[in-house]
C-alpha cells in the first residue's frame, strides 16, 4: 500500500477537520495547542507534504530551506503576512488562504467594536464594576453619535463592503472609503459608499475603520502624520493587521486628546500589547476575535482542509493566495 502524504496541523482544531483530513493524509497535530518556536515548527515539519497553518506560524525562507518535502501551505486566515510569498514561489510551494467564509461575522464584529468604542461601553462597564457609579448624571460617559455620522473605510474589500452595507442601511451613516482604485459603480451603489482620497478620508471621518491587507507598502499606513489629520472627536477601529497602525503614535494621540478613542482587535506584536495602550481607558482592546464564531472558524478550518485535499487529488488549490501586488494598497 502506498503511504499517504503527511500533513501537519499546527494548532488544535475541530474534530470535523481532523476527521476530514484523516481520510486522506497521515496527520501530525498539536492537541495541547502550544505555540511552537520556529525551530520547533521546523522539527515537526520534517517529512511533511503539507501544513495547515495559522496566522501565528511564520513560513519563510529559513523554514522552507529546512523542510524540502513541503509542497503546500493551507493558511487558516484571509491575511497571509505570516507567509513569505516570494520564498514559497522560489521553493515551488503552493499556498492558500480562506477568503469569503469569514466576511459576514467579521463585519458584524467590526460594527460591534465601533459601537463599543464610540459609546464607551467597556469604559462604562469598568466604571460600574469598580463601584464608581453612585448616581445618574446627564454628562456621565458621553460618547459619540454613530447614526447619521460619517464612516470612513480604509481598504474596501469584501469585509469593508459588508461593513459599509450595515452602516449605510442599518445606521444611516454616510460611508466614504479609500482604496488605491475605486470600486465599480454597481458595487458602490450597493454599499452606498463614495470613494475619496486618503487625505479626505482622514479629514472627514467621524469613525475610521481599517480593513486593508497588510503589505510592506501598508506598514504604518496610519501613523502620527495621518492621526494629526483626523478630527479630535474621531474614533479609529482596526480589524486588519497590527502593523498597519503605528501603535506608539496612536497611544500618544489618545493620551493627548488628539483622537477621542480607538478600538483594536489586532496588534503589531500580538499576543503582546503595548503597555502604553493597556494603560489607556479610551481604547477598547479585544484579542483578535473578529471572526470568532464557531460556525465561521469551522468554515475557515474546513476550507483550509479542502485546499489540501484538492491539491493532493487534482493538483489545484481552491482558494490560492493572489499576488501581493493585487492587494488593496494605500
Amino acid at each position: 500500500m502506498t503511504q499517504r502524504p503527511g500533513v501537519l496541523i499546527t494548532r488544535r482544531l475541530f474534530p470535523e477537520v481532523q476527521q476530514r483530513l484523516g481520510e486522506h493524509f497521515e496527520l501530525r497535530d498539536n492537541p495541547d495547542d502550544v505555540v511552537w518556536s520556529p525551530a520547533e515548527l521546523i522539527e515537526r515539519l520534517q517529512g511533511q507534504w503539507g501544513v495547515l497553518a495559522t496566522q501565528g506560524d511564520r513560513i519563510d525562507a529559513s523554514v522552507l530551506a529546512a523542510c524540502p518535502d513541503l509542497r503546500v501551505v493551507a493558511n487558516m486566515a484571509v491575511g497571509y503576512n505570516n507567509l513569505d510569498l516570494d520564498a514559497l514561489e522560489r521553493h515551488g510551494v503552493q499556498a492558500s488562504n480562506t477568503p469569503d467564509v469569514l466576511t459576514e461575522s467579521t463585519a458584524d464584529f467590526g460594527l460591534a467594536l465601533l459601537l463599543a468604542t464610540a459609546r464607551r461601553i467597556t469604559e462604562g462597564e469598568r466604571y460600574l464594576r469598580a463601584g464608581r457609579w453612585k448616581q445618574w448624571a446627564a454628562d456621565m460617559l458621553l460618547g459619540a453619535e454613530v447614526h447619521h455620522s460619517t464612516l470612513g473605510i480604509l481598504g474596501m474589500g469584501r469585509i469593508g463592503q459588508a461593513i459599509a452595507r450595515r452602516a449605510a442601511h442599518g445606521f444611516a451613516m454616510q460611508v466614504i472609503y479609500h482604496n488605491r482604485n475605486p470600486l465599480d459603480a454597481t458595487t458602490e451603489r450597493a454599499c452606498a459608499a463614495r470613494w475619496v482620497s486618503k487625505a479626505e478620508l482622514l479629514r472627514q471621518s467621524d469613525h475610521l475603520l481599517l480593513v486593508l491587507p497588510y503589505t510592506p507598502a501598508n506598514h504604518h499606513a496610519i501613523g502620527a502624520a495621518e492621526l494629526a489629520q483626523m478630527k479630535p472627536s474621531a474614533t479609529l477601529v482596526n480589524l486588519a493587521r497590527g502593523g498597519i497602525v503605528d501603535e506608539l503614535a496612536l497611544a500618544q494621540a489618545l493620551q493627548s486628546g488628539q483622537l477621542a478613542a480607538a478600538g483594536l482587535d489586532v496588534y503589531e506584536g500580538e499576543p503582546q500589547v503595548r503597555p502604553e495602550l493597556l494603560a489607556l481607558i479610551n481604547v477598547v482592546l479585544t484579542p483578535h476575535i473578529a471572526s470568532a464564531t464557531r460556525g465561521t472558524r469551522l468554515a475557515m478550518a474546513l476550507l483550509a482542509a479542502d485546499n489540501l485535499i484538492a491539491f493532493h487529488e487534482k493538483g489545484e488549490i481552491l482558494t490560492p493566495i493572489k499576488s501581493i501586488q493585487a492587494c488593496n494598497q494605500v
